[in-house]
């Protein structure tokens, strides 16, 4: 039985030119106790299909009904979950579940509104935290308000809008499992948008993608059995083939084919890249392929009031000239502040760095650096944000040769149509596309990316991954890319280096990623190594996940894959 349905539904904005469509056609019935989640890239309508649901957004044309009757507005029976938490900051937790319930049930009780409180503040593990306010919450711990305040209000459907986006990984997958566990308990009508496709899989009965043009694509039955414990989800042959089937559909309907653009590169040397006198560079070693980066006995102590603190420790690497290496670990493990100490922005507390030969000390263009955030100049064009470094670093070339620099990059991010835009005008995926072009304009010796994508929707990301390994594959520049995505350090790197939690983090495992390139994210999950790589890094994570820290033996790069290891339940 459908308990919401949409009837040949479409929804647009604006009028006139201005009109713009975001919803065509849409028939859709989702069923009584189902858990359907809605899945495609930001700008296909997710968001607005989920508040014609909620009844905040009205039909253009086409009908959307609960129970058979017309949705006009909000109503207690749909409960929503926002991306933001819209919590009241001067109310506790208690407080703030206790405002909704109040909301919608003026007459009960109190000791019974007291106790609907108290059950659902338990049901998303806050009791130890009742009498903290928003401010004094993790991001995870808002979210988890804002679930137990939705649940409190008795929906007999829960609308989540990508409720778990702003959070880290971690978090991400524990709160996905304790939503799982609710809908379990309640057996209420979830409907999810999310653009991860693991989430999806592992939360729903059925997945149905959204197309960029606003229209319902594919549909997807998810059969395999609960519960669908991640870590053993790599091992089952359906999670597998539905997860590359997803995975290829999305691509195919989402991803767009890159310009090729028409400039050439014109034939100029950067500034650091220039030969050095014959002395200079025999007293340098200068021009080195092995060990073109080295990272020794390297260390991080920040004075702190009780003492040194030691953040990174004996941290020893040695990186071949235009080898790719992908630093991964939780949060806090110090990934960002090794690679802000090879950047030069950081001061090494004891050790040395040396690249190429000669010791990083400060920051210079030879190292250029992509962050999560990109850092444009808002009142810059595309175009002249990736000049600003172009035109320091090749004195020697001509105005026009720095131009078709410049401009090859872009169009080699796909920005051939953008170049002459101001960079607030950008989408932020647009914006990092800039900032990747920037840091390849550079020429650089070292690429640093400190999780370039980290900001972006799964999908997105996937996008500027394939183009960041076009443009490497032709520049082949040595780079080190800190990640806590599995998938982006196995499709990236030649060498996936793991770190331990802080404090005193240092490596723990490296594994060697022996897989053809170019790589596409298609063929990577058909290669037949693949997920035997990712369980690899997935008992790493899972190792040190509940707090283990400190040192472990040497660190030894990985053997090649091999059968993944059981998990306990397997070993039971």
């Amino acid at each position: 039985m459908s308990i919401l349905k949409f009837d040949n539904v479409s929804k647009s904005f604006g009028e006139g030119t201005a009109k713009t469509d975001v919803l065509k056609n849409i028939d859709l019935e989702v069923e009584d106790g189902e858990f359907l989640v809605l899945l495609g890239f930001s700008g296909t309508g997710k968001t607005t299909l989920i508040n014609l649901m909620a009844g905040l957004e009205q039909p253009t044309s086409g009908a959307v009904t609960f129970k058979g009757a017309p949705i006009t507005g909000p109503g207690r029976e749909r409960g929503v979950i926002f991306q933001n938490y819209s919590l009241m900051p001067w109310l506790t937790v208690n407080g703030n579940v206790r405002l909704a319930v109040d909301t919608v049930f003026p007459r009960m009780p109190r000791a019974e509104k007291e106790a609907l409180v108290d059950k659902y503040v338990k049901m998303v593990g806050l009791s130890h935290a009742t009498t903290r306010r928003p401010a004094e919450l993790s991001g995870g711990m808002r979210q988890r308000v804002n679930v137990a305040r939705a649940l409190a209000m008795s929906p007999e459907v829960l609308l989540l809008d990508e409720p778990l986006s702003a959070l880290d990984a971690l978090t991400r997958a524990n709160l996905a499992d304790e939503i799982e566990h609710i809908w379990e308990a309640d057996r209420k009508t979830c409907v999810l948008i999310t653009n991860d496709v693991d989430e999806a899989i592992v939360l729903a009965d059925r997945i149905i993608a959204l197309n960029p043009d606003g229209t319902l694509g594919q549909e997807f039955r998810v059969d395999i059995p609960r519960p669908r414990e991640r870590g053993e989800m790599n091992h089952h042959e359906g999670f597998k083939q539905l997860r590359g089937a997803i995975t290829n559909y999305l691509m195919d309907v989402g991803i767009e084919a890159r310009a090729e653009g028409l400039k050439l590169l014109p034939n100029v040397t950067a500034i650091h890249n220039e030969p050095l006198p014959k002395a200079q560079a025999e007293a340098a070693g200068s021009s080195r392929i092995d060990k073109y980066l080295e990272f020794s006995q390297l260390h991080k102590i920040y004075p702190t009031p009780k003492g040194p603190l030691t953040v990174v420790e004996d941290f020893n690497l040695k990186l071949d000239k235009g080898e790719f290496i992908s630093l991964i670990g939780h949060s806090g493990c110090g990934k960002s502040t090794v690679l802000t100490m090879a950047a030069g922005l950081n001061e090494v507390s004891k050790g040395v760095i040396n690249l190429d030969g000669r010791a990083v000390v400060g920051a210079d263009p030879e190292r250029a650096v992509v962050f999560q955030s990109p850092s444009l100049f808002p009142w810059l064009t595309a175009r002249e944000n990736c000049a600003v470094g172009v035109d320091r670093v090749y004195p020697r070339a001509s105005r026009a040769e720095r131009q078709d620099i410049v401009d090859y990059y872009l169009e080699r991010v796909g920005l051939a149509d953008s170049m002459d835009k101001p960079a607030h005008a950008l989408s932020n995926g647009m914006k990092q596309r800039v900032g990747i072009a920037r840091a390849f304009a550079l020429s650089p010796k070292l690429l640093l990316l400190d999780e370039p994508f980290g900001m972006l929707d799964s999908l997105t990301r996937w996008e500027l991954q394939e183009v960041l390994m076009e443009v490497w594959s032709r520049t082949k520049v040595t780079a080190i890319c800190v990640t806590h995505d599995v998938d982006e350090a196995i499709l990236l790197a030649d060498r996936v280096v793991m770190m331990t939690n802080g404090p005193q983090a240092t490596i723990g495992k490296i594994v060697d990623v022996d897989l053809p390139r170019p790589r596409t994210r298609k063929a990577l999950l058909e290669h037949p190594d693949y997920y035997l790589y990712r369980e690899q890094v997935l008992n790493f994570l899972e190792e040190y996940e509940h707090g283990k820290h400190g040192k472990t033996a040497k660190a030894e790069p990985a053997p090649a894959p091999a059968p993944a290891t059981p998990t306990k339940k397997e070993a039971a």
